[in-house]
């Protein structure tokens, strides 16, 4: 009984769901996980009840307590009760109720204003590419872009006497964001710059081009904040995002409205922006250690 339904729970996975190879391993992989622990127990896997599989999840988490592997883990159990149900070997679905594990969250790192004087401060203006990589670093940092966001920015889509641009955020939703003064300073020297470059016919429209007149990538910019980092002396680990991150917590911590920063950071969820709320809770403790008469 139990391999027909491994069979057919294949076929399912394979034929229904059109899952890969590698993905139909790794579910029946997990199955097998609740098999082992059913034939250990006598109990039957496709008559299992909740409180049953809750005791294989328990046992299974406390072999296992990284929070990626119990989610995986959970996902293959849920997908074999719905196929149970769909061809109704079951007329009900015992891993519902089962909770998901809390993944951990990390949070961001962040640059100091400091810092981020020190990152901007390491450009070489000298260089042919000075101007246009201190026009990126006050963009992301000026406007909380993400990285993808900046290297498909187009010309069209900035207007810089109002002093705003149109960005294309995930899931191509646009939405608009302030471009300030100093970024907008030093990008008019980068389009100075930028007139004497032969420019490839598929990126007239580009705001940022390389060397070679063509659009910039994702993997350049990494490398432009890399070197600048270590030029800086920054010892953090950071990337372009990070400047995104420190945008929005010194928004917070100057007092900006929480919704504000969400909208600016194009978050579909608030959830995602209360993440910067941590800075807040570090300058709370910051004042209790200084001000409490407990801590004087």
């Amino acid at each position: 009984m139990a391999q027909d339904i491994v069979k057919a729970y294949r076929t399912y996975l394979k034929l229904e769901r059109g899952l890969s190879d590698n993905s139909v391993v790794a579910y029946l992989q997990d199955l097998d996980k609740l098999f082992v622990y059913c034939a250990n127990h006598s109990l039957d896997p496709v008559t299992l009840s909740f409180d049953d599989l809750q005791d294989f999840v328990y046992e299974s988490f406390e072999a296992d307590s990284n929070a990626r592997s119990q989610s995986r883990v959970l996902s293959g159990i849920r997908s074999f009760y719905r196929f149970l149900l769909y061809h109704r070997e079951r007329d009900d679905d015992p891993s519902e109720l089962l909770e998901s594990p809390r993944k951990e969250q990390h949070l961001p790192e962040v640059l100091t204003i400091e810092e981020v004087n020190r990152l901007v401060n390491a450009v070489d203006l000298s260089s042919a590419e000075g101007h246009r990589n201190r026009a990126i670093i006050e963009m992301l940092y000026g406007s909380g872009l993400r990285v993808s966001e900046l290297t498909n920015l187009k010309l069209s889509d900035m207007h810089r006497e109002e002093g705003y641009l149109r960005v294309s955020g995930k899931g191509s939703k646009q939405r608009l964001v302030p471009l300030s003064p100093e970024a907008d300073k030093w990008f008019a020297y980068w389009m100075e710059d930028r007139s004497r470059l032969t420019v490839k016919p598929d990126a007239v429209d580009i705001a940022f081009l390389n060397r070679r007149g063509g659009q910039l990538t994702r993997a350049m910019i990494f490398t432009i904040i890399k070197r600048l980092a270590v030029a800086a002396g920054i010892t953090k680990t950071i990337s372009p995002h990070t400047l995104r991150h420190s945008f929005a917590t010194h928004l917070l911590q100057n007092g900006a409205d929480l919704r504000v920063i969400q909208q600016l950071l194009g978050h579909e969820n608030i959830t995602t922006t209360e993440i910067y709320t941590h800075v807040d809770i570090n300058d709370l403790r910051n004042v209790i250690l200084q001000y409490h008469p407990a801590n004087r």
